[in-house]
């Protein structure tokens, strides 16, 4: 199959064939009907994952059809269609068997710990644990964000976050999983205010139904100043604020923006490479603040995230800016370094 491989960790990917995959007991192979693009592919690149081995094939959040199942898979068969939660749980530790395939004790990730989806085939573990089935009228463009960002963002806004109607929602960071959240946010009947420093993620944010926007960049001195520029704009701050980036930055202006007994959902990745963050925790102490992570979503929590797709509640496909081919996809992943690309953008193997 073809495939984008990278040798060493920020050496230049390149399209390749490579071998095809086969499928592991209990596991399957898809055909990638199209794949995802997305800020943690470009962290894997960088090395900032130890689960990564080069040579390595990125690619973590992606729609197929079955093609193989692997020995005792009983739930699917060649021909279905399907996404996969971007976390591949074992469904028999501790944390599987309470439900919470999220933090799978001996997790797997295509595109991280296994070879993943910037391929023509990817192979997942544990097929009756985490393969989830797409109904007809969802289409691929609105189901592929669902196995990392949408996914992502619905847990850490519903499940986490714990979002009630009327409440205010920060959303710090509006490239594909802050759009998520913005989106998720408003249907369950937040006021969100979207943060974020490029117009053009604004504007996206809007659209996908945020209350307010607020330029970050437009605010003089540090995350303080901006934190007390949003808990005035939300009257007292955010009830629920999510630093969907991930930075050090928006981590503390997130924490900081919050209201007293507030929530803050770290959603975007913190990679130790890059500096662990100082944490206000005088005002957690003295606020009584909650400080919550988000790691994906399980598969059996599908269901009611795909019947707000139906419904038109959630519109994943209104936040896809670019379709890619493979061949396009090396450039795109390496051009990530300058900064998040607004909206998701789709590869089409």
């Amino acid at each position: 199959m073809r495939a984008v491989l990278y040798e060493a960790f920020g050496s230049p990917p390149v399209v390749r064939e490579v071998p095809d995959p086969t499928p592991p007991p209990g596991g399957a192979v898809l055909r990638v009907s199209v794949t995802g693009l997305c800020r943690s592919d470009w962290h894997g690149w960088r090395g900032h994952d130890p689960d990564i081995v080069p040579p390595h094939v990125p690619g973590h959040e992606f729609v197929g059809v079955i093609t193989e199942v692997g020995a005792g898979v009983t739930r699917w068969r060649a021909g279905d269609r399907v996404t996969v939660p971007f976390i591949c749980a074992c469904g028999r530790c501790p944390s599987c068997l309470a439900g919470d395939q999220q933090v799978c004790e001996h997790q797997s990730q295509p595109g991280f710990t296994r070879w993943g989806s910037f391929a023509e085939y990817v192979a997942v573990e544990h097929a009756d644990v985490n393969v989830v089935q797409l109904p007809d009228e969802v289409s691929d463009a609105a189901a592929v964000s669902l196995g990392c960002r949408f996914g992502t963002a619905f847990r850490a806004v519903v499940h986490q976050g714990r979002v009630a109607p009327g409440e205010w929602v920060v959303v710090h960071g509006c490239g594909g999983v802050g759009l998520s959240a913005v989106m998720v946010a408003a249907a369950a009947g937040a006021r969100v205010l979207a943060v974020d420093i490029s117009p053009r993620a604004l504007e996206l944010a809007a659209r996908a139904g945020a209350a307010e926007v607020f330029d970050a960049s437009a605010v003089p001195g540090g995350p303080a100043d901006v934190a007390a520029a949003i808990r005035e704009r939300t009257g007292g701050g955010a009830h629920v604020s999510l630093d969907a980036l991930g930075s050090s930055v928006t981590c503390v202006t997130s924490i900081e923006c919050l209201r007293r007994r507030g929530r803050h959902v770290q959603v975007g990745l913190l990679p130790a490479v890059t500096g662990r963050p100082a944490l206000p925790m005088d005002r957690v102490i003295a606020y009584e603040l909650e400080l919550l992570g988000s790691h994906g979503m399980p598969a059996h929590a599908y269901p009611e995230l795909l019947r707000l797709v139906q419904a038109g509640a959630v519109r994943p496909a209104e936040l896809v800016t670019d379709h890619l081919t493979l061949d396009e996809a090396p450039a795109a992943l390496m051009s990530m370094v300058r900064a998040p690309v607004n909206g998701i953008r789709l590869i089409r193997p």
